[in-house]
């Protein structure tokens, strides 16, 4: 199904092609999908490590409009924020996306995905026989289920059908290439549920211990970060899925300002990526609260009034230091030079934890040209993006 593509861009991030290239081909599509402003956010904070937004004010139904995106490089973090708005438009329900829905009895659509194992909440009522759908493919089996298409397009706002669970963008990717697209819809799964898992259960860790970290441009950004006095905890939070997964989190110990204990979650088949980017995450978060005016910023005044001393205090699992401590190099790097060959690890690793399909929808926009996915995993996790919903997986590891 998918073709043999390499890898050839390995500069703090596994891509087809160069982060240039890619603004290069795309940049002049943005204002197709309504983005129109690229600004340069990254002086906005003291660290220094480059931020991007995206503005994009014609956003459906009152959702975000301005994106943020990150990267070692300014390149990096401007291809990045571009990606992410075309990520957003492509997933907005069109009306040219009504030829592939189903308005169906539940009864009469063959080959659907199991609903329980799409972690509905437990106070969710819904008519099945009032549900969208849609097809997606497993990527192992090549096989079509229908899934809800309240958990593909986002927002989902139709009133004259089932709502199931509050629609996200988890999964939501896009690419060079189709493949690339795939595979870090699949990473991005793959990292809200072990940090679901880890939020809930507090099981999955382990400090990484930063001095065992040999990588220059890993050590180049703990300095940007040391340099201004915040510090930084690595925490291994890899799950049974063995795709290594990795929260940084941020304590900024001259401003003490409670909003700013950011956390930033990375995923990758190479653990030096996962720790890139959630290092470059942590960044984005500290200037996106900075900034102010992306519209998810309303918990920083509820932040502001906890205080910095309880928030670390309530928050200690992520910013306490920890006596015994993880060797780098004892995180195993799974990942090879093509995008093919790294999806069929990452689905061999999910099928091996009971994880057995990986459904993505095709959500490319011809008119952009972006290739745009959503990645569906049933049974993954999602509490860490929805706390109403809470599965089979996160129940076995608390017990």
């Amino acid at each position: 199904m998918f073709r043999d593509i390499e890898i050839k861009y390995f500069n703090g991030t596994h891509r087809a092609i160069d982060p240039l290239e890619t603004i290069n081909r795309n940049e002049k599509m943005i204002k197709i999908a309504g983005i129109t402003r690229i600004t340069d956010i990254t002086n906005l904070d003291r660290v220094g490590i480059p931020v991007y937004s995206a503005i994009r004010p014609s956003a459906q139904y009152g959702g975000i409009s301005i994106y943020a995106g990150k990267g070692v490089t300014k390149t990096q973090a401007k291809a990045s924020a571009i990606m992410e708005g075309f990520e957003r438009y492509s997933a907005e329900y069109q009306s040219k996306d009504e030829f592939r829905v189903k308005n169906g009895n539940f009864e009469d659509i063959e080959n659907k995905i199991d609903m329980n194992d799409l972690i509905i909440p437990k106070n969710c009522i819904y008519d099945e026989n009032n549900i969208q759908w849609i097809k997606s493919m497993d990527i192992a089996s090549e096989k079509e289920y229908y899934i809800p298409v309240n958990a593909v397009f986002h927002p989902y706002a139709n009133k004259d059908f089932s709502h199931l669970f509050k629609s996200n963008t988890n999964g939501l990717a896009s690419g060079n290439f189709l493949e690339e697209a795939v595979l870090h819809g699949i990473f991005e799964v793959v990292e809200r549920d072990a940090w679901s898992i880890y939020e809930r259960t507090k099981k999955n860790n382990k400090q990484i211990s930063a001095d065992s970290i040999e990588n220059s441009l890993i050590k180049c950004v703990l300095n940007k970060f040391k340099d201004v006095n915040i510090n930084i905890k690595l925490i291994d939070i890899t799950t049974d899925s063995k795709i290594p997964t990795v929260i940084a989190s941020a304590d900024d110990t001259m401003l003490k300002d409670s909003a700013l204990l950011t956390l930033g979650v990375g995923t990758h088949l190479n653990p030096e990526i996962a720790v890139l980017r959630a290092l470059t995450e942590v960044a984005q978060s500290r200037v996106t609260q900075i900034h102010g005016t992306r519209e998810d910023t309303v918990r920083a005044d509820f932040l502001r009034k906890a205080g910095y001393e309880r928030m670390k205090r309530i928050n200690k699992h992520y910013f306490q230091e920890d006596e015994d401590k993880l060797n780098f190099e004892d995180i195993e790097n799974k990942s090879s030079n093509s995008l093919k060959t790294d999806i069929g690890r990452s689905i061999e690793e999910l099928n091996k934890c009971g994880l057995d399909k990986v459904l993505f929808t095709d959500l490319t926009r011809h008119e952009v040209g972006v290739n745009v996915v959503r990645v569906v995993i049933p049974k993954a996790e999602l509490y860490s993006v929805d706390s109403e919903r809470i599965g089979q997986r996160l129940i076995d590891f608390s017990n």
